[in-house]
């Protein structure tokens, strides 16, 4: 029996009840409805639960995602979605420079260090995706390799721990160290080629709804996750964009659209503000608020490293001016930032923020992951292996993490030369996708591509 993930009606009725309780809704009596009919709870980790349910119990779950969608929330007016209610809310907006000062364009070597980071990050964090944060640890450790620095093997770890922790399913074939032969295809590569796309396609003034377009004509289903799955069913169904982002999407606050902000990021150098409004408009296809803001963040903190005159803590701080002050993602930063300052052993830092969020929020979560990201590339001071290697060792979407915060390190380094042998040679300067003609493209000629979008008026 097939059972796609991320989609049945069963399923997502627990996940829209804790995101519910997240952003201020008061869900009890349409829970308890749910409970009564013998209504599951959301699986932990996987996409899917295991066994379909009654005709009738999902008709329910249709019926009550209907309803929590129509609660008022208490969050509203601190975390709005809309871009002109975000930048209101700003105080410290930056200022776009004018066209003549502009900051040069990012050389094609930062460029390509930086896919090459975003890259390595992700494949250092891919075997251990969905695992919990004590496996990975335990994992790590069994193969002399805690704490974390080169990627995950097999060889060495007792037969035990590997029955007890087994690793990703879809990923250690192609992910552990023994394996690796080129970078095997990954949503998180994915996206960025997406976007690479949309500026040539585009440039820099297009609209949510040109993402979605683009999204029917590149991007497999299949390919899609969560948030994205989701918006994209709504597309088929005829919902459009921004009501593709919310109608029965329970992961709109999830990490999907932080995974997309690199390009835009990186097509505006010392212009955090043009990057964090282009990724306002992609990430508002498939998420809203903390969702939203995380890509927003991400995309100003790479605009400022683009320059290639900033440190990380001054990207960081540029990132945090373009989120509402107020928000739960503004609140989780900042403490995650503090966690860094003051802790010497970044497992200590690890060990609070599960503490503060892990009851909160699902591991795929935002809020949680962008926090951890911050921290990690804060405590490392954007070295690249101590910044790749912090974001997989934290656990949530370690190959998200990884990813990102290898991206952003990578184009601080400035160039692949920068970034040791250990983690680029085994890439091959070869990445596998099912976007468009990308498939078997190198590094070198992705860095060249985005360079030219980067420079174009």
């Amino acid at each position: 029996m097939l059972r796609l993930t991320w989609v049945q009606p069963e399923d997502l009725v627990s996940h829209e009840l804790r995101q519910a309780r997240q952003d201020g809704r008061e869900p009890s009596a349409i829970e308890a409805r749910w409970r009564a009919a013998g209504g599951p709870e959301a699986p932990a980790r996987a996409g899917a639960s295991p066994t379909r349910a009654s005709p009738y119990l999902r008709l329910l779950a249709e019926d009550l995602l209907d309803e929590l969608a129509d609660l008022p929330s208490g969050l509203r007016d601190d975390e709005p979605t809309e871009l002109t209610r975000i930048r209101a809310l700003c105080p410290s907006w930056p200022p776009s420079p004018p066209a003549p000062t502009r900051s040069p364009a990012p050389t094609p070597r930062a460029l390509e260090a930086a896919w090459l980071g975003r890259a390595v990050g992700c494949l250092l964090g891919k075997p251990v995706e969905k695992l919990p944060l004590h496996g990975i640890r335990q994992l790590a450790r069994s193969a002399g390799n805690w704490p974390l620095h080169t990627y995950f093997t097999a060889k060495g770890v007792p037969e035990e721990l590997l029955t007890a922790h087994p690793w990703n399913r879809r990923s250690a074939t192609t992910s552990l160290a023994e394996n690796i032969d080129g970078m095997p295809e990954d949503d998180d590569l994915n996206y960025p080629l997406l976007n690479l796309l949309l500026m040539q396609r585009h440039g820099r003034t297009f609209t949510t709804t040109d993402v979605a377009k683009l999204w029917l004509d590149e991007l497999p289903a299949g390919r899609t996750f969560t948030a994205e799955r989701i918006a994209y069913r709504n597309l088929l169904s005829g919902v459009e964009p921004p009501y593709a982002a919310r109608h029965r999407n329970p992961f709109r606050e999830w990490i999907g659209a932080l995974i997309r902000a690199d390009v835009h990021g990186w097509t505006n150098p010392g212009d955090p503000a043009t990057a964090a409004e282009q990724a306002h408009r992609d990430a508002t296809l498939t998420h809203t608020a903390n969702g939203v803001y995380a890509a927003m963040f991400t995309a100003a903190v790479i605009a400022t490293a683009a320059t290639g005159t900033h440190d990380i803590h001054t990207c960081i701080q540029y990132g945090r001016t373009v989120i509402p002050p107020r928000s739960r993602l503004a609140e989780a930063i900042d403490h995650a930032l503090q966690l860094a300052h003051i802790h010497e052993d970044f497992d200590d830092v690890v060990d609070e923020l599960h503490a503060t969020h892990s009851s909160t929020y699902h591991w795929v979560h935002a809020i949680p992951n962008t926090a951890l990201i911050a921290a990690a590339l804060t405590h490392a001071n954007g070295d690249f292996t101590g910044s790749i290697c912090r974001a997989v060792s934290g656990g949530l979407d370690t190959d998200s993490n990884g990813a990102t915060a290898g991206g952003i390190a990578g184009l601080l380094a400035g160039t692949p030369a920068a970034l040791p042998d250990r983690w680029t040679a085994p890439l091959k300067n070869r990445l596998a996708t099912s976007v468009a003609d990308f498939n078997g493209t190198g590094f070198d000629s992705l860095a060249h591509l985005t360079h030219l979008e980067a420079t174009r008026p």
